[in-house]
C-alpha cells in the first residue's frame, strides 16, 4: 500500500482540542478550511478528523488523556501554514475571531508571514512566498 499523497514527505500536526467540531467550523471559517474526513464516537465527540489548509493536511479531535494539551490549557504546537495571501488570510482570521499575535510582516527569510492564536488555543503562523 502507498502512502497518500496529502501524507508523503511531510510531519502531519495532530491537534487536539475541547470541542473539535466548533474548532474546524472555526478553521473553515477564518482559514478557508475544508473537510475531508471525520469519525465521530458514540459520545458525539470527534474521534479523529481531517481538514485540509490550503492543501496543508491537519489532523484534530476532541481533547481526552493524554492527548490534551500540558496543563489542560494553551497550544502545545505551533502550526505554519504556506497560503497565497497571507493578508487576507489574517484579515478573514481576525474578523472571524482569531487572536492576532503578529500583523503580516516580510521576514528576512524570503516570506510575509503572520501569527495567529485560534479560540482554542493554538498558535498558527501563516506565510506567502516574496522575493528576497
Amino acid at each position: 500500500m502507498e502512502i497518500p499523497e496529502q501524507y508523503k514527505y511531510a510531519v502531519i500536526p495532530h491537534i487536539m482540542v475541547d470541542g473539535a467540531d466548533k474548532a474546524i467550523t472555526f478553521y473553515v471559517a477564518a482559514f478557508g478550511a475544508v473537510e475531508s474526513f471525520r469519525l465521530d464516537g458514540d459520545d458525539g465527540r470527534i474521534m479523529h478528523a481531517e481538514i485540509s489548509i490550503h492543501g496543508s493536511t491537519l489532523m484534530l479531535g476532541d481533547a481526552d488523556a493524554p492527548f490534551s494539551p500540558p496543563g489542560g490549557a494553551g497550544a502545545s504546537v505551533a502550526l505554519h501554514v504556506y497560503v497565497p495571501d497571507v493578508d487576507a488570510l489574517t484579515a478573514q482570521a481576525v474578523a472571524t475571531g482569531a487572536e492576532l499575535l503578529s500583523p503580516p510582516t516580510d521576514m528576512f527569510y524570503g516570506a510575509r508571514q503572520s501569527m495567529l492564536r485560534d479560540p482554542f488555543g493554538h498558535v498558527w503562523i501563516f506565510l506567502t512566498p516574496i522575493a528576497s
